[in-house]
């Protein structure tokens, strides 16, 4: 049986070196932040190819005064550029007026690509500010809502340090994600929400099959074991389901990755990336943070309900089975539920 809390400050301390390097890296390059959320327009236009990107990006720049990043998206038969998309940001949305001057430059320009404008987005900096702060609202939300449930869902197992812990655990996942934005470089859009609230629910389900089995176990091995072995007695027999779940839903999201970076779909990648990483995270969190700080919390408090004598010999069958009868020498009866 692996010690998962024999070993716990060497599995914390990986997580505090990835979260390091994630924050240094943000104070060095900052944190970009997508027009979602500061403010600008994103134009939308249809052309023919081949277009040459770092001409008209340059184009752009001197139109609007305004940095600009390009996306292309080709054709999946003939594999031209039939739309290009451009990102404007800036401290305001650009005028139906500019958009109208940009484009007669295009056509100025670069004549045999036929630039016609197909969409225009714009978003002003207080809108983007309001998204933002509702975001973290959601989140905030989300994670209160997620304590509660576990605190209701297991009293047997002091539900508010159980809930806690597993907030921790989620805050551990969440951090990874937005580590794994500042160190791609992809600015901090709706994706962020929606992939931190796709994998809030990730996480807690994993981790509530462990604290659902630790639940069990402090039935069938009361007095036997202490609960550190308790817990990761429990980890043991939870951690294939944890890991074929993060594997199978890992694979669907790796073809996602894949597809979207061959025919270069940023809105997918941008969504895939960091929700691979998130879905490792959960699965770490859920089998190396959230029992170990569990069991540092009990047993500091001298709250772990259960009695803390070493486990017998014949413990190790009982555990394995599961089916809570107990040998040894005696009378050979076993102490019912306190």
């Amino acid at each position: 049986m692996f010690g998962f809390y024999a070993k716990r400050k060497i599995f914390f301390a990986l997580s505090l070196g990835i979260i390091l390097v994630g924050l240094v890296t943000a104070l060095l390059f900052g944190v970009k932040l997508d027009i979602q959320f500061k403010g600008g327009t994103i134009l939308k236009y249809s052309c023919t190819g081949p277009v040459d990107l770092e001409a008209l990006a340059a184009a752009a720049e001197t139109v609007l005064d305004n940095p600009v990043s390009i996306q292309e998206i080709t054709d999946f038969d003939t594999g031209e550029v039939i739309m290009v998309n451009l990102n404007v940001t800036g401290d305001r949305a650009i005028s139906i007026d500019r958009q109208n001057a940009l484009g007669e430059a295009f056509n100025e320009q670069f004549p045999d690509n036929g630039f016609k404008i197909a969409e225009s987005f714009s978003v002003d900096p207080f809108i983007g500010r309001e998204f933002l702060l509702k975001g973290l609202m959601a989140m905030g939300l989300s994670a209160v809502l997620i304590v509660l449930y576990v605190w209701v869902r297991f009293r047997r197992i002091s539900g508010l340090s159980a809930g806690v812990m597993a907030l921790v655990a989620l805050f551990h996942d969440v951090i990874m994600v937005f580590v794994t934005f500042v160190i791609a470089g992809i600015p901090l859009n709706e994706s962020l929400v929606a992939v931190v609230l796709t994998i809030l629910g990730f996480s807690i389900n994993d981790t509530i099959v462990i604290y659902d089995r630790i639940r069990e176990n402090m039935d069938l091995q009361r007095g036997k074991m202490t609960l550190p072995e308790l817990v990761d007695l429990s980890i043991n027999q939870s951690i294939t389901r944890s890991i074929n779940t993060s594997l199978a839903t890992l694979a669907a999201i790796t073809v996602a990755y894949i597809f979207a970076t061959i025919n270069h779909i940023e809105s997918i990648r941008e969504f895939a990336l960091p929700m691979m990483v998130g879905i490792i995270s959960g699965s770490y969190s859920t089998i190396f943070i959230a029992g170990p700080l569990w069991v540092m919390w009990k047993t500091r408090a001298h709250r772990t309900g259960l009695e803390a004598a070493p486990q017998p010999a014949t413990a190790t069958a009982a555990a394995g089975n599961g089916d809570g009868k107990g040998s040894g020498t005696g009378n050979g009866k076993r102490k019912g539920r306190n």
